[in-house]
């Protein structure tokens, strides 16, 4: 029988808003673990909702479920490392400074006077930039950066 400071799958999914089916991956995954059983129902401490809600906040920061398991000890208590922290908040200004460069660029491109935005200098840049961009990360994936035609397709 459970006390007071444990709650059923039920309760739990419930209280952080997760399907249960989510709770069971993240317990497969090692992120929380149930404390046992009553009946067919997964029983959990509840400082598990804590836990879920850090796990939230990692995969909102952009961090890998696997990253995030490595972020609590083996009793579910956090130890996150800060250099970790530290690269990530790097990674994140970087995605936003791309972001805040393509918002810009893309409002450029709606409000350009040509008459048609293929004849925008400042387009034709951001499309060449992307081109060579796929292409690269396509070479660090150790694929050549041919054109994909599809067969029985004629220059």
């Amino acid at each position: 029988m459970k006390n007071c400071n444990e709650l059923d799958i039920a309760e739990v999914a419930k209280l952080s808003g997760l399907p249960a089916s989510t709770l069971r991956y993240y317990e497969e995954k090692g992120l929380i673990k149930s404390i046992g059983r009553e009946g067919l129902k997964r029983i959990f401490r509840s400082t598990v909702i804590d836990q879920l809600g850090l796990i939230s906040l990692g995969q909102y920061a952009g961090f890998s479920l696997e990253e995030i398991g490595a972020m609590f000890s083996h009793d579910g208590k956090p130890k996150i490392d800060r250099a970790q922290l530290i690269e990530k908040a790097s990674e994140l200004d970087q995605l936003i400074q791309r972001m805040e460069t393509m918002r810009d660029s893309i409002i450029h491109v709606a409000n350009c006077p040509e008459p048609n935005q293929l004849e925008c200098p400042r387009f034709q840049t951001l499309i060449r930039s992307a081109a060579r961009k796929r292409h690269n990360e396509g070479r660090l994936k150790g694929k050549p950066g041919k054109s994909q035609q599809g067969k029985g397709e004629k220059d």
